[in-house]
């Protein structure tokens, strides 16, 4: 027999990551009641493609419901609200009936290069990005619209609207089409002041603006669970559906970036900075983007470096592999035997930097030619130097990202989240690069996921405003930046741009 439902109220968030998607649930007091990922595949069928099927998007969203209300006990009736935290940069057309004509085109895939250089003839780039906050690549959504169009006429006629992953599940969930701000910045065809589309860059793309998906606010209401995807889900149809977020911005939210001054880093395969401000924040040499908050009318400058924790696993894979050994022997980990090494050296790794570049960079070099460096070594360098090299090279990076958009906007303090966060040399030496104390959170891995909870709760009306994060986000520790080592990480940063400058023009292959 069916429970009655309960005194207490959930909430249900949905994480559309590149391998899987994760769905947590929340209690409305911030707790963090159960959780389950449900993986899909890649598709890469061809260089520079990267595809997923929309269908095994929703099939993933309607087995994780399931098997959380299995595994928790909670009741559907008991989830008041749900929202999403989606990947972004990706393109799904879809039909009049919101029937998928191909797989999802995703943020990986580099296939519209030659897009977007036809797009650069008719806009040219420092325009584009005083527009959009972001640089003309085929990464985005638009670029690959374009690609539909001239590739895939017979698609591209049937298209009613381009739609991203979580825009494609708000509308299997309630049968309307919609966008958020974050996710139409990632189209790369957004005004970013006047947070519309860009009648000048869908102009230019040939893209028909109808096309493209009406803009709602990431908390908008967006309508109740249908009864059909009741049926799929478990779910009841007196669930509210709250439009959310792509899942860098929605990281904002969940990081307690929800105020102008706030920031976080998020430290994992690749990584980055972001903070909140009231308005567009853009650089004249176009080293970091711009996103549309989750928040109405905020915005989220962001630096987000190519290949950083792979960095640090490249650096096991290649040099530590003697603690690789001990740790399988011992039963531990090796990052943390990494990491206690990294301990015997001084901050500043003696002469030693590292530049993590060894998949090219993006913010601040955008430079796919740039290469990993060790520069500065001698007969006395320590193998403890070369591990700490790799980790202040990594942050030196980002800090110089964070102090881009410092230029127009605080950045007080920042919450470090991400798997390499777990560390507390990484944590300190966080806190020295950055100049700024770092809060860490219990929940290193959770940002995405909270933040779309928090979202669905203020736009459902459970919670009054977005300070209810506050509810959610334990913090476990904090460092403050030691004041005896500012200098000599402002010396450090500035040696490590000249050597990037000075290797710049070796970088590329020598042509003919």
């Amino acid at each position: 027999m069916r429970k009655e439902k309960s005194d207490v109220d959930y909430i249900l968030a949905h994480d559309l990551g590149t391998s899987g998607n994760k769905a947590t649930l929340f209690s409305t007091d911030g707790k963090l009641r159960a959780s389950c990922t449900v993986p899909y595949p890649l598709y890469t069928d061809q260089p520079l493609w990267a595809e997923q099927d929309a269908e095994d998007w929703w099939r993933a969203v309607c087995d994780s419901t399931r098997r959380l209300l299995r595994e928790s006990g909670v009741q559907a009736a008991d989830i008041r609200a749900l929202s999403f935290s989606g990947q972004m940069m990706g393109c799904l057309p879809v039909d009049r009936d919101g029937r998928p004509l191909c797989r999802a085109i995703i943020w990986a895939d580099q296939r519209a290069r030659e897009e977007s250089a036809r797009l650069a003839e008719k806009i040219d780039d420092a325009a584009f990005y005083r527009i959009t906050g972001h640089r003309n690549a085929p990464s985005y959504g638009i670029q690959k619209a374009m690609w539909i169009r001239k590739n895939r006429p017979e698609i591209y006629e049937q298209t009613y609207r381009f739609l991203n992953a979580k825009d494609y599940m708000v509308y299997r969930l309630t049968g309307r089409f919609f966008t958020d701000g974050s996710d139409a910045t990632s189209m790369d065809c957004f005004d970013l002041a006047a947070r519309s589309w860009s009648e000048p860059i869908v102009a230019a793309s040939g893209i028909d603006p109808d096309k493209l998906p009406q803009i709602a606010e990431s908390t908008q209401f967006i309508g109740y669970v249908t009864e059909q995807a009741a049926a799929e889900t478990g779910l009841t149809t007196g669930t509210k559906v709250i439009m959310g977020a792509g899942d860098g911005v929605a990281a904002n939210v969940g990081a307690g970036c929800v105020e102008p001054g706030k920031a976080y880093c998020c430290l994992g395969t690749s990584a980055w900075v972001a903070g909140t401000s009231e308005k567009p924040v853009l650089d004249e040499g176009r080293r970091i983007v711009c996103w549309a908050h989750a928040v109405p009318g905020l915005y989220s400058p962001n630096g987000t470096m190519q290949y950083a924790g792979g960095s640090y696993k490249w650096l096991r894979q290649t040099v530590c592999l003697s603690e690789e050994e001990d740790a399988l022997r011992l039963g531990s980990s090796v990052y943390e035997r990494m990491n206690a090494e990294i301990a015997d050296a001084a901050p500043g790794a003696g002469s030693l930097l590292f530049l993590p570049y060894l998949m090219g960079e993006r913010a601040p070099r955008w430079n796919p030619d740039a290469k990993g460096v060790w520069f500065g070594l001698t007969a006395g360098t320590t193998r403890a130097q070369l591990l700490r090299s790799v980790m202040e090279g990594i942050l030196i990076n980002l800090g110089i990202c964070l102090d881009i958009f410092r230029q127009q906007t605080s950045a007080d303090e920042l919450v470090l989240i991400g798997g390499l966060a777990q560390s507390g040399e990484w944590q300190q030496a966080a806190a020295d690069i950055f100049n700024a104390p770092v809060r860490i959170p219990v929940y290193l891995e959770e940002a995405n996921s909270m933040g779309a909870a928090v979202i669905a709760g203020v736009g459902s009306g459970l919670f009054q405003d977005f300070s209810v994060i506050e509810r959610f986000l334990e913090m476990r520790s904090a460092c403050t930046p030691r004041t005896e080592y500012r200098r000599l990480y402002q010396e450090k940063t500035e040696q490590f741009n000249k050597v990037y400058e000075a290797l710049q023009g070796v970088f590329a292959p020598p042509q003919g």
